[in-house]
């Protein structure tokens, strides 16, 4: 409490669209911070893998790792998808603008990974 949150959700560490949608807000930190908030990305991976990405491509904010996928459940970010027509539980990309009361302002499901961080930004503006 007390700062926004951008909240986003991403299937996994060091993939095409993650690292897409991860270095957006990377880019973008300054400005969100401007906007007295923070951004937190949560994908399934592990602790040692965040830490490689993170390190990797320079990110300044925080990975939760969510290895039993309860916060993207609760979020609604946890779902069926299909791959070359296979069916699948998975993380479905999203993010999710929060108040610095708590209270939810913008959710954005299937967004796509180069979009997201301007969306975000624009909400928070």
């Amino acid at each position: 409490r007390g700062k926004r949150v951008v909240l986003y959700f991403y299937p996994k560490d060091d993939t095409s669209g993650c690292t897409t949608q991860a270095c957006g807000f990377r880019d973008r930190y300054p400005e969100i911070m401007e906007k007295n908030a923070v951004v937190l990305g949560v994908s399934p991976d592990g602790v040692a893998s965040h830490q490689k990405f993170k390190s990797k491509y320079e990110l300044p904010f925080t990975l939760l790792v969510d290895s039993e996928h309860a916060i993207a459940e609760a979020y609604g970010a946890w779902g069926e998808k299909s791959m070359y027509g296979k069916k699948y539980m998975g993380v479905i990309r999203s993010h999710f603008v929060i108040d610095e009361q708590g209270k939810l302002i913008d959710v954005q499901y299937k967004i796509s990974p180069k979009n997201s961080p301007t969306k975000a930004l624009t909400i928070l503006a």
